[in-house]
């Protein structure tokens, strides 16, 4: 007998029924970078249509983004240049640019889930992501500490979750004992755990001004030829209190997200990066690709074995969903 697959793809309801990765609006995660100073709402030149908000013009932004029915967002902070310092004090300061925005936007919208990405790269006069000693290398031990207040402090603004993203070894330990400390044990951490040394965050950095002053980011992030690794640090995480886990970025990491997926029971989230989604808007402006790719793309990602999508095509995508794409 002829076996006759295409009998399932005859049309758009059937296709749909028989779907073996679905793609759902509460999957995704939109990052916001918000700015000090007022009436700001300013496109972001590396990433079009993706803008620096001040806190008093996060309102209508919120609003979009619960009528489009996306639930999670991600805060990057950026304070002025003359408030970093060595230690990255802005990060910690309780009405410092992110623990401002989290009152704003728990004001706009108590249940739009607000997480918040813990690092210390946007806050320090250097760069890095920690402490440097007299040579310039990061302090792994000392680190542990700003980063602990870090998330403590984001928490006591309204935090419903913390994504450290540093990747000093300890940190998910370091936090979840501060956490637990002052009362948090409710309050999930997701973990940056498989987080590669990548060009690909290279949009994010000038959105972010967090570009490193000297040097680079590959003596704590890693090394893109290893995959075996990211299992020993997901394990490492999972042992520490993490309860998600994180691969970033995600496009050119797909291989290492089935095997973390494969290997562990937490969710699994994966960052499509600044670069991915810089090089898709390019295409799709410029006519070389449809609007479609940007759904197949992300779909990869989801197939590949992604519970949680952190994609700056977030509203784009709950579009597409709502249209049945």
């Amino acid at each position: 007998m002829l076996r006759r697959p295409r009998r399932l793809r005859a049309n758009r309801a059937i296709r749909n029924l028989v779907r073996e990765t679905k793609l759902n609006v509460e999957d995704l995660i939109y990052p916001l970078f918000i700015v000090e100073g007022e009436n700001i709402k300013s496109e972001i030149s590396s990433l079009p249509d993706v803008y620096h908000f001040s806190v008093d013009m996060l309102e209508d932004e919120i609003k979009e983004l619960v009528e489009l029915g996306i639930e999670h967002v991600l805060l990057f902070g950026i304070p002025h240049d003359h408030e970093k310092d060595p230690f990255g004090s802005e990060g910690y300061n309780d009405n410092g640019i992110v623990q401002r925005a989290i009152r704003k936007i728990k004001e706009i919208d108590s249940n739009m889930n607000v997480i918040t990405d813990v690092c210390m790269c946007e806050y320090t006069n250097h760069g890095h992501c920690g402490i440097l000693t007299e040579s310039g290398y990061v302090d792994n031990d000392k680190t542990l500490e700003y980063l602990a207040k870090i998330a403590v402090s984001h928490v006591k603004a309204g935090a419903d979750m913390v994504a450290p993203s540093d990747m000093m070894d300890g940190r998910i330990k370091a936090m979840r004992e501060a956490l637990d400390s002052e009362g948090f044990e409710h309050i999930a951490i997701m973990s940056y755990s498989v987080k590669y040394a990548s060009t690909f965050y290279g949009p994010f950095r000038e959105a972010a001004n967090s570009a490193p002053s000297f040097g680079d980011r590959k003596t704590y992030q890693m090394d893109p030829a290893n995959s075996d690794e990211a299992l020993i640090e997901s394990e490492l995480d999972i042992l520490e209190g993490a309860d998600i886990l994180m691969v970033k970025p995600a496009l050119s990491y797909l291989d290492v997200i089935r095997r973390v997926k494969d290997n562990y029971d937490l969710p699994l989230a994966a960052y499509s990066v600044s670069g991915e989604y810089a090089m898709l808007k390019s295409a799709v402006k410029n006519g070389i690709l449809s609007e479609g790719a940007i759904y197949e793309s992300t779909m990869s990602i989801k197939r590949a074995g992604a519970d949680i999508i952190i994609t700056y095509f977030a509203k784009d995508l709950a579009k597409m969903l709502k249209n049945n794409m």
